[in-house]
C-alpha cells in the first residue's frame, strides 16, 4: 500500500469507523436533494442503486425533495407555523390552508378524486394571489373538464402557499427550484458559501431532520448525492455540511449540474462538504470510490473522480456497456407521495408535471451530436451507446412490475429511429399496453408508417427542436434537418394522433430581426395546421462545451472572457464579431417576450390571421419599400 494512500485510508477510518472491519461490507445512500419534479422520480439514483447492488454493495436510495414537500405541506406543520404569525388575517390564511393541505395532496396524487367537483366550483381552497390571475376557465376546460380544472386550481394553492414560505419562511425555497439564484451562472462560491453559514430556516432545519432520519435508518458508510440541476445544489451542500460535521461519513458528489458546471472547478473550499467529486455517468466512479474505501484500490485508481489531493479530473472512456446495465431500481422510493400537477394549460407542460411517469433512458447520448448551441463536448451526449430492444423492453416491463405504472418518459437526448421501431415492434409482440414520450430529432425516417407504428406501439406524445426555423440558420449550427422536413414529419405524427411540441430559441448568432420574424410566421403556419400543439421559446445561451462555445468565430461571435472562473462553468458571455458592443440592432428582451405571447395565443387558437409584426408593438420595425407597377 502507498504510503500516500495508507495515510489518506487511515483518516477516513479514524473519522468514521472503529476498524478496518467496519467498512468491509459498505452500505451506500443515495440522495437526489431538494429539489426537482414533485410528480415522479429523478432516474439518477435508480440506476446508480441497481448497478451498484448487482456488485453486491447494500444501496438504499431517498427522493428528499417530495419528501420534504410532504412534510411542509402537512396539517401538522402548517398549523405548527401558523400559530407563529402575528399579522391576523395571515394567520388565518395560513390555519384554513392546514385544514385542507392533506385532501388536497390526496386529490392531486389521485386518491381522492371525489373532491375534485368542490376544488372546481372554487369552494373548498383558500385563494392566494395567484388565483387572482386566473384565465376564463371554462375556456380552458370546458364544462366537463371538471377534474382537469380542479387539477389546476388546487396547483396554484400549492404555489399559493410556496409564494407564501419564500416570502415570510425562507427566501429560497420553491417547489423545484431550492436556492436556483445562487448556484445558476455562479463564477464564485462566496454567494453560496455565505447561504450555507447563515442560521437554518425552518425548512432547512425539516430538511436535515429528514436527513438525519434516513442516517439513522440506513447506517450508511457513504453518502452519495445526485445534484442534476441548479436548484438541487444548496439542499445538497446543506445536507452534506450536516452530514460531515455530525456524523464524519464520506461524500460523493455528482450529477447532470456537476456534470456541466465543475469541470473547471478551482475552489477548494467545496472540500469541506464532500470527500469526492465523480464526472460523467457515476456507476463506475462510485463503485471505484467505494472499493477504494474498502481498502481495495489505491487512491489514484479512481475514475473520473477529484478529490482533496488530486485536483485534476481523471480522464478516462471506460464504461460500463449499456446492454449489460441493469433495470432500474425504485425500491425505497416513496412512490405514493408524488404529486400531479397542472401549472399552466399548455399540454405538454402538463404531460411533464403531471402523471406518475417512469423516467427511463432508452440509449446513452445523441446520435446525432453535432448541433453547435448543445453540449456535444461532453459524455452524457458525445457517447453514443444503445442496447437492444429486447433490454429496453425487459427494463420496462421489470419497472412495471415495481412501479405499478405503466406510462414511461424516455429522457433521452434524442431517441434514435432504428431502436424506437424495434422496440415498438418488441412491445406489440410482447402484446403489452404502455404510454410513453420522449425527445425526438425531426428526421425523415419519421415516415407515416413508422409514426402509425409509434401510436400503435403507445406513443402519445413527441418533443423536438426545431430551433431558429431558419433554413440558413439550421445549416449554420448544423442542425442536420430542415424546414420543409420538420413539417412532414409534424404532419405524420398529427396523422397518427400523437401530441406534437417544438423548442425554439432565438438569438443565435448573425439571426437577424426578420429571420426571427420569418420563424414565427414558420410556428403560426405549423399552428394553424395542426401539425404542432405546443411549443416554447428559449433565448439562445452559448455554453463553454458547445461548438458555438469553443469555437465562435465560426458562428460570427466572440467570447468576452476566455479565463475560467473558480467555481461554475457553463454559460459564457459573447459579442458579434462585427457591430460594435451591441449583440443586435433591436431590443432583443422585447422580441422574445412577443414571441412568447405570439405563441402562447397560437396555442389556444387565437391570432392566428394576425401579422407577426403585431406581435412586437414595442420594436420598431424599417419602411417597407413601395413596390410600383
Amino acid at each position: 500500500m502507498k504510503q500516500k494512500y495508507k495515510k489518506f485510508f487511515i483518516s477516513i477510518k479514524n473519522r468514521t469507523f472503529a476498524d478496518l472491519k467496519a467498512i468491509r461490507d459498505m452500505k451506500i445512500l443515495l440522495i437526489t436533494p431538494p429539489l426537482t419534479q414533485l410528480n415522479t422520480p429523478y432516474p439518477a439514483t435508480t440506476m446508480l442503486k441497481a448497478y451498484l447492488e448487482t456488485h453486491g454493495h447494500k444501496t438504499a436510495q431517498a427522493d428528499l425533495g417530495i419528501e420534504l414537500v410532504d412534510e411542509i405541506y402537512s396539517k401538522a406543520w402548517l398549523k405548527s407555523y401558523a400559530t407563529s404569525i402575528g399579522n391576523t388575517e395571515e394567520r388565518a390564511y395560513m390555519l384554513r390552508c392546514s385544514d385542507v393541505v392533506e385532501p388536497v395532496k390526496a386529490f392531486l396524487r389521485g386518491q381522492e378524486n371525489t373532491l375534485a367537483p368542490r376544488i372546481a366550483n372554487r369552494s373548498l381552497l383558500p385563494e392566494g394571489p395567484r388565483f387572482n390571475q386566473l384565465e376564463d376557465l371554462e375556456w380552458a376546460f370546458g364544462v366537463a373538464g371538471i377534474e382537469d380544472k380542479a387539477r389546476h386550481l388546487a396547483t396554484l394553492f400549492i404555489e399559493d402557499i410556496a409564494d407564501y414560505l419564500r416570502e415570510h419562511v425562507d427566501p429560497h425555497f420553491d417547489l423545484i427550484r431550492y436556492a436556483e439564484q445562487i448556484a445558476s451562472y455562479a463564477p464564485s462560491f462566496d454567494e453560496m458559501y455565505a447561504a450555507l453559514h447563515a442560521p437554518l430556516s425552518l425548512i432547512d432545519s425539516k430538511m436535515l431532520e429528514l436527513v438525519e432520519g434516513h442516517l439513522q435508518t440506513e447506517q450508511p458508510q457513504i453518502v452519495g448525492f445526485s445534484i442534476p440541476f441548479p436548484g438541487c445544489l444548496y439542499g445538497a451542500l446543506r445536507c452534506a455540511q450536516h452530514i460531515k460535521q455530525k456524523h464524519g461519513l464520506p461524500v460523493v458528489l455528482g450529477g447532470g449540474f456537476v456534470n456541466t458546471e465543475w469541470r473547471q472547478l478551482n475552489d477548494r473550499r467545496i472540500f469541506d462538504y464532500c470527500d469526492f467529486i465523480t464526472f460523467d455517468d457515476g456507476e463506475l466512479p462510485l463503485l471505484r470510490i467505494i472499493e477504494h474505501l474498502e481498502g481495495k484500490r489505491p487512491a489514484d485508481h479512481l475514475l473520473r473522480t477529484i478529490t482533496p489531493d488530486s485536483p485534476l479530473l481523471a480522464p478516462s472512456a471506460e464504461n460500463p456497456d449499456n446492454d449489460s446495465l441493469p433495470s432500474p431500481d425504485f425500491e425505497g422510493l416513496y412512490l405514493d407521495k408524488y404529486l400531479s400537477l397542472a401549472e399552466m394549460t399548455n399540454p405538454m407542460h402538463r404531460l411533464w408535471s403531471c402523471g406518475r411517469w417512469n423516467k427511463m433512458m432508452m440509449a446513452h447520448g445523441c446520435y446525432w451530436h453535432r448541433c453547435a448551441f448543445c453540449d456535444t463536448s461532453l459524455d452524457y451526449i458525445d457517447r453514443y451507446d444503445t442496447p437492444t430492444a429486447t433490454t429496453v423492453v425487459d427494463r420496462m416491463e421489470h419497472i412495471m412490475r415495481q412501479t405499478g405504472i405503466s406510462g414511461f418518459h424516455f429522457i433521452d437526448e434524442a431517441l434514435p429511429p432504428k431502436l424506437l421501431k424495434e422496440v415498438c415492434e418488441e412491445l406489440l409482440q410482447r402484446r403489452l399496453t404502455v404510454s410513453f414520450w420522449g425527445n425526438i430529432r425531426f428526421e425523415k425516417a419519421y415516415t407515416s408508417e413508422l409514426c402509425d407504428l409509434l401510436a400503435d406501439a403507445g406513443c402519445v406524445a413527441v418533443s423536438g427542436g426545431l430551433e431558429v426555423a431558419s433554413n440558413r440558420l439550421l445549416k449554420l449550427m448544423d442542425k442536420g434537418v430542415t424546414i420543409e422536413q420538420t413539417m412532414l414529419a409534424c404532419r405524420h405524427f398529427r396523422d397518427a394522433g400523437i401530441m406534437v411540441h417544438t423548442y425554439l430559441m432565438y438569438g443565435f448568432p448573425t439571426e437577424t430581426l426578420q429571420e426571427t420574424l420569418d420563424a414565427l410566421d414558420t410556428v403560426r403556419r405549423m399552428f394553424d395546421e395542426g401539425i404542432v400543439q405546443s411549443a416554447f421559446w428559449h433565448r439562445y445561451a452559448m455554453t463553454c462545451h458547445s461548438p458555438s462555445g469553443r469555437e465562435p468565430e465560426r458562428y460570427g461571435a466572440r467570447r468576452t472572457e476566455n479565463r475560467a472562473n473558480n467555481f461554475c462553468n457553463n454559460e459564457v458571455d459573447w459579442l458579434p464579431t462585427v457591430g460594435g458592443n451591441l449583440q443586435f440592432d433591436y431590443d432583443i428582451e422585447e422580441v422574445g417576450n412577443g414571441l412568447r405571447i405570439a405563441t402562447y395565443n397560437y396555442m389556444n387558437g387565437l391570432g392566428l390571421e394576425q401579422p407577426v409584426r403585431s406581435w412586437f408593438p414595442g420594436i420598431r420595425f424599417p419602411k417597407q419599400k413601395k413596390h410600383h407597377s
